[in-house]
């Protein structure tokens, strides 16, 4: 179990980490290449990509097995890492941000629904710390190791982390991991599904982006499509009869408000501390570890409650309601590194007894044929929030400041920093009512007990190699 577990969590580490590992490179990456105005498309690229496919890679999960699924998603995230790496212009790094996502996507979907397998949802509770270890990892570290390398060496070196990395998972997976093999028939996949959860996603993001209505039009079309396919499918990408489950259906919600906030806020931090406080990209990173650490604290203590009295609904309760004050916080304390640094604390540790618990408490709810579907909608609707938040927090920053996010700090003058400090940190403080939504949903949140026994302990074990 220890070789396995370790080759998810390498799995999950990298897709976790190219999340917040650019953060910090965006003002040097426009030095570099061009195209300020193209920065936030080198975030959205990688998280509309990988967004667009995590229902696909939980429906082949679930057909095919996961471990061929979660193979492909390492090379091909590999792949598009070392592309980007050899990136001459802004379309170019964007493009390959697009296959990395591709894969990314794969690995985040793959990896938690493989231990969705393998433990039973009482006893995964003191795994959570081992896979919210990852995320933390990735935002303490990313920034951190970002900023370094962007400091000292170049931001081409980002992408070099990630072939060892890849390797390594990749071995450990081949070598160790053995799931019983799908059982069931094989029938039409809904492309029609996916391709309209993908016009969703673009819509959304560029709708955000650009404020251009015609984008939410498109928007508005992929949702009705899948709706649409859904209805009418053999086999949905995503079942509506799922999210008939309120017990499924709150996790998902919840996930989708956790995503737009938090991502729309650490995503641009860094950014806010170069521009207004003039900190250096490793001093900027450091930010982020106040909050991750709140968020692995509180994600071991919880997890390890959770399988020792079987309940979790309490800590969605208590965590929204900390995060919302967190982030309230934050829009107070912006001006002040040290206040903020411990505003984000409070936001880390409300986020903990959150963002973990909603995938436990989706994936308990649904049988085990639907394991792979119930990950990725959880998934996929926080990355949806994820992305449309970097995208509507980015516009607003340069609707009330008039410069972008990502600009280049040294090329400010000094009243359009002061300018910039006083615009930044209200809509940073906005995203807390939008907690205290998910605080509401968290007390409605069904109280189903956890099931005591895997899916790799029901089926007799033919190996899915």
């Amino acid at each position: 179990m220890g070789l396995v577990v370790t080759g998810l969590i390498l799995a999950m580490l990298l897709a976790a980490l190219d999340q917040t590992i650019m953060a910090p490179a965006l003002p040097v990456v426009a030095g570099d290449l061009g195209g300020l105005d193209q920065m936030p498309g080198v975030v959205t690229a990688y998280l509309v990509a990988a967004t667009v496919v995590m229902p696909v890679y939980g429906k082949l999960g679930d057909r095919y097995g996961r471990k061929p699924t979660l193979q492909v998603a390492v090379v091909v995230f590999v792949t598009g890492a070392v592309l980007c790496a050899l990136a001459t212009s802004m379309p170019q790094l964007m493009a390959f941000r697009v296959v990395q996502g591709l894969g990314g996507g794969g690995l985040m979907i793959g990896a938690q629904a493989a231990i969705g397998e393998l433990v039973s949802p009482r006893e995964r509770g003191r795994f959570l710390g081992y896979f919210g270890s990852a995320y933390v990892v990735a935002a303490v570290g990313g920034p951190l190791i970002g900023g370094f390398l962007i400091d000292r060496v170049s931001w081409r070196w980002i992408f070099a982390l990630y072939p060892p990395l890849g390797l390594l998972a990749l071995v450990l997976l081949t070598v160790a991991l053995r799931l019983p093999r799908p059982e069931g028939g094989r029938r039409p996949l809904d492309v029609a599904g996916a391709l309209a959860l993908a016009a969703l996603v673009v819509g959304v993001v560029l709708a955000g982006q650009t404020r251009e209505p015609v984008y939410l039009l498109v928007a508005g079309g992929g949702l009705a499509g899948w709706l649409v396919s859904a209805r009418y499918a053999a086999d949905p990408i995503l079942p509506l009869r799922l999210f008939r489950e309120r017990a499924f259906a709150v996790p998902v919600a919840i996930s989708l408000v956790i995503g737009f906030a938090l991502f729309g806020t650490i995503t641009y931090m860094p950014a806010y501390l170069q521009i207004a406080h003039r900190a250096g990209a490793t001093q900027a990173g450091l930010l982020v570890t106040a909050l991750m650490g709140g968020v692995l604290a509180s994600t071991i203590v919880s997890g390890r409650l959770i399988t020792r009295t079987g309940r979790y609904k309490p800590f969605p309760v208590a965590g929204t309601a900390v995060a919302a004050a967190g982030l309230a916080l934050v829009g107070l304390t912006a001006g002040s590194p040290p206040a903020l640094a411990a505003s984000m604390l409070v936001t880390g540790l409300g986020v903990g007894l959150v963002m973990q618990v909603m995938l436990l408490a989706a994936q308990n709810a649904v049988p085990y044929g639907d394991l792979g579907t119930a990950t990725s909608s959880v998934t996929f609707v926080r990355q949806i929030g994820a992305s449309a938040g970097v995208a509507v927090v980015g516009a607003f920053i340069t609707l009330r400041s008039g410069i972008s996010a990502t600009e280049t700090p040294a090329a400010l003058p000094d009243g359009v920093r002061e300018a910039f400090a006083t615009a930044v940190p209200p809509v940073f403080g906005a995203m807390a009512p939008l907690l205290a939504v998910a605080f509401g949903l968290a007390l409605a949140l069904p109280a189903r007990p956890l099931r005591t026994t895997a899916h790799a302990d029901d089926i007799p074990v033919k190996e899915n190699t």
